[in-house]
Order: structure tokens, then sequence, then C-alpha cells
């Protein structure tokens, strides 16, 4: 009955231009769009869907309660950290090894907190 998550929303004062960074940084596609929202598209089929935000941003730390974070799978973690890098997206500190696993935390173009991800072993 239930199949899992089928997209998650995040809220923007500019949903066209944080939609577009999604595009431009992890190659995500924008795949649908209707009054202002646009959902995006990871190459393995996940999505999100960008929403016009309301309001003022509220204070974030890592270990708030609620969403944290979405780790962002990669095939190549040197090479996706070198473009990350290059194109001056904003790290919240050096790469992780944990357990085989690579990973490294960023925010995106809106300040969300994202995470690279190389496993070792699929969960």
């Amino acid at each position: 009955m239930f199949r899992g998550v089928e997209h998650t929303a995040i809220a923007s004062p500019d949903p066209r231009k944080l939609a577009q960074w999604y595009v431009d940084h992890l190659e995500f596609t924008i795949n649908f769009e209707y009054a202002g929202n646009y959902f995006v598209k990871g190459a393995n089929g996940s999505m999100l869907e960008i929403i016009p935000s309301e309001g003022d941003r509220a204070l974030q730390r890592m270990k708030d309660p609620g969403i944290r974070h979405l780790a962002i799978l990669v095939d190549d973690f040197d090479a996706a950290h070198e473009r990350l890098k290059a194109a001056g997206v904003v790290f919240l500190g050096e790469p992780i090894a944990n357990q085989g696993n690579r990973l490294l935390f960023f925010a995106d173009g809106d300040g969300n907190y994202l995470h690279l991800i190389h496993r070792q072993k699929a969960l």
C-alpha cells in the first residue's frame, strides 16, 4: 500500500532561483512547475518540490528538531566535492569518513543543509 516518500518540499523566498540552483549544482532537472512551485528531480528519481515561502527564515542549527538535512548520493565523492568548491558552495566543515562512507555537509542557495554521501556499501 505505502510505497515511500514521493517528494520533499522546501519553502523558498525565490522558488525558481532555488530550483535552478539544484539544476546548476547537483544535476537535478526541473520536471514540473505550476503556480510558482517547482519540482526538481535527481538522476535516481528523487524529487524536491520548491514552494514559495512566507515570513522570515528561523535560525537553524544542525540538530534542531525536525528535518535537518537532505543527503545527496554521489558516485565520485572527490569530483563532486571539487565541482561544488569551484562553484563557490558554502561548506559546513571538512569531509568526514564514517564506517567506510564519506560525507560532507554544505548549504544550498537558500542555506538549507545538505550533505554529499558516498557509501562503501548501499544500505
